[in-house]
């Protein structure tokens, strides 16, 4: 069995699992599989606070899709949790990414 394999089936056994939810988005950011990826770690963010580093995932996957405007959101609302559990450098690349996107997305 695979590790997405195992994820799944960790999923059918707890279904409210954030850190299921995490490791599924993860996988399926690994196999280029962005849709499902970000529809896991945004469901990882529902069900649990995250100090920042899931947001970077998050927004690579919109930037990967094109949805430049979504990934500089994902991204602000890191910088928000970045500054609430003292990530600051964390905060400044998030910065940076973004004003890299805005470039892009023009």
């Amino acid at each position: 069995m695979d590790r997405l394999e195992y994820f799944k089936s960790l999923l059918e056994k707890s279904p409210d699992n954030p850190m299921v939810h995490y490791s599924l988005g993860l996988e399926y950011y690994k196999r280029q599989e962005y849709e499902k990826a970000i529809e896991h770690l945004n469901r990882y963010l529902e069900l649990q606070e995250d100090e920042g580093a899931v947001y970077r995932t998050l927004a690579k996957c919109y930037e990967e899709l094109g949805e430049f405007q979504k990934a500089i959101e994902v991204l602000e609302e890191g910088i928000r949790q970045a500054m609430k559990y003292n990530h600051p450098s964390m905060a400044q690349e998030y910065q940076q990414w973004i004003e890299e996107l805005k470039n892009m997305s023009f």
